[in-house]
């Protein structure tokens, strides 16, 4: 409760009385000090977006709403509602415009991966088929597939003989960071693949990964992921980073689980959760890079 009422104070009051004194003393705005005593990355762009948020100029809130072709001209207005002289502050123009790419590309991310996550995948699109049969000759190049619903398909870890109905709770994305992973890290995605065909410690390879999709996009969605992708992208996050962020959980999540050595496939919502949780504590890091 008290924590509460200081944190009303503190937001409402003593905040903008605060920032006015150090300006007096110091001669530049919140921004400034930010975007000149922080290192790009999570730290300095996490810092100035609570800044834009907290500010009282609408100017300064909008930005963080703004397209990426807006972001120019937003952050000229800044420097001009915040009496910010270029040739004091030559680094500032620069520094802002790459934190506001960065917090306007994350909210942009994860609306391209809701939309993907909402598409349904649909037998009657070549687009769909074409992308489900190259998953197939990526992770089993020497074995032919006899036909479009099959056993085999159990092979690599779906459910049924026709994989369609293992996309229900992902969509289309479940299927793309299946294929990227194994396009464009095709040793590793063979070597997860070999580890979830063990017979003891074995899993369902597709299923675990659409479900470690479905982590990716849930930690997206909170904003967990931001000082991930601050730290590794130095402008706007993208699908790819996002595909990118996937390997790496389905690559370490088969580590992990080879070292647990769980006694059944019936505890993989215990490891699963245990998993989660490692995850969310690295990315209180604020030095965080979640990369293979």
């Amino acid at each position: 409760m008290l924590g509460c009422i200081w944190q009303y104070v503190y937001t409402s009051f003593l905040r903008y009385w605060l920032k006015w004194l150090i300006r007096q003393v110091t001669g530049t705005c919140e921004l400034q000090r930010i975007c000149s005593g922080y290192k790009a990355g999570a730290t300095r762009t996490t810092k100035a977006e609570y800044s834009l948020k907290s500010s009282k100029n609408k100017v300064l809130r909008d930005a963080l709403e703004t397209r990426k072709d807006n972001l120019e001209q937003y952050v000229s207005q800044i420097m001009k509602e915040k009496n910010v002289k270029p040739q004091k502050s030559p680094m500032f123009k620069e520094s802002l415009h790459i934190c506001l790419l960065q917090i306007t590309g994350y909210n942009s991310l994860y609306l391209s991966v809701e939309d993907l996550r909402k598409e349904v995948f649909s037998s009657e699109n070549q687009e769909h088929e074409a992308m489900l049969l190259k998953l197939w000759d990526l992770l089993m190049p020497t074995v032919k597939l006899e036909s479009r619903i099959t056993k085999q398909w159990g092979d690599i870890g779906f459910q049924g003989d026709d994989p369609k109905t293992d996309f229900r709770g992902m969509g289309l994305l479940g299927l793309i960071n299946l294929v990227f992973f194994s396009e464009n890290y095709t040793e590793e995605a063979r070597q997860v693949l070999s580890h979830a065909n063990h017979p003891k410690l074995g899993y369902s390879y597709a299923i675990v990964g659409i479900n470690l999709t479905e982590m990716a996009y849930s930690l997206l969605k909170s904003g967990a992921l931001k000082p991930h992708f601050y730290n590794t992208v130095l402008g706007t996050p993208e699908l790819r980073h996002f595909n990118q962020l996937y390997c790496y959980l389905a690559y370490e999540f088969d580590k992990f689980w080879v070292a647990e050595e769980p006694e059944s496939i019936m505890e993989f919502n215990q490891y699963r959760e245990k998993f989660h949780n490692i995850v969310k504590t690295h990315l209180q890091d604020p030095d965080v890079s979640l990369t293979l």
